[in-house]
């Protein structure tokens, strides 16, 4: 059974929210603010966290960074605003989906399955090569582990799963599209900025320059590429 962590200030929106992933048969634990949300991640084994934004003692955003210091957990935050930015800046702190209250339920259940599939089935794609290596970057897709220049290096697992649809199709430009509908595995809406922030935080971490990318290149107008290198 597959535990969900719920943290929002508005009690009658947790609640609400319980009722309905209890019925689908999930675990749920309920927190009303991001410190309470911390300490039951230190307490329990949690596989999934809806988190509001705005809360009261520590918000959704600076709990986001706090939680990917330790945790790979999947992150869909909750917001009542609808600005691209807020959505972007969620996505920037580490979240890897979002969802504008209110929202729909069928909808909400639907991205939770999503991700728990994501973060439950890591490495587990059958076309791709248990190791995957260009330069001094490598992905072991048996263990889930991405080590660059033998250092291993933590992605959450959007992330992890970009770079692993990436590599295992180096030499081919991918447009957003495509990576939002082999990694969300959802029919594409305007996908282009949670791509491109996802990417940006990707290159973030296997980059020594990502204004200047070894790895993962733009082509402009057409997606991204992964050049197979050997050196």
């Amino acid at each position: 059974m597959y535990s969900i962590l719920v943290c929002d200030d508005d009690q009658l929106i947790v609640n609400s929210i319980a009722l309905h992933l209890q019925k689908e048969g999930y675990n749920v634990f309920k927190a009303y603010n991001g410190l309470e949300a911390l300490d039951i991640i230190a307490k329990q084994e949690v596989h999934l966290i809806l988190l509001d934004v705005m809360m009261p003692e520590l918000d959704g955003l600076s709990t986001t960074l706090r939680i990917r210091q330790e945790k790979n957990i999947p992150i869909i935050i909750l917001s009542a605003k609808s600005e691209d930015t807020d959505k972007i800046a969620g996505l920037n702190f580490g979240a890897d989906d979002y969802i504008t209250k209110p929202f729909n339920t069928l909808e909400l259940l639907a991205r939770v399955k999503s991700q728990l599939r994501r973060y439950t089935t890591l490495g587990a794609l059958k076309q791709t090569p248990q190791m995957l290596v260009t330069g001094g970057l490598s992905v072991d897709t048996q263990s889930s582990t991405v080590y660059l220049d033998g250092e291993v290096v933590r992605l959450t697992p959007t992330e992890y799963k970009i770079l692993v649809y990436l590599m295992s199709h180096m030499g081919q430009v991918l447009s957003m599209h495509q990576i939002y509908e082999n990694v969300w595995h959802d029919t594409p809406y305007a996908p282009e900025n949670t791509v491109a922030v996802h990417i940006r935080r990707l290159r973030e971490k296997i980059e020594i320059n990502p204004k200047d990318p070894k790895y993962i290149k733009v082509v402009w107008g057409s997606g991204y590429l992964v050049e197979k290198s050997g050196v």
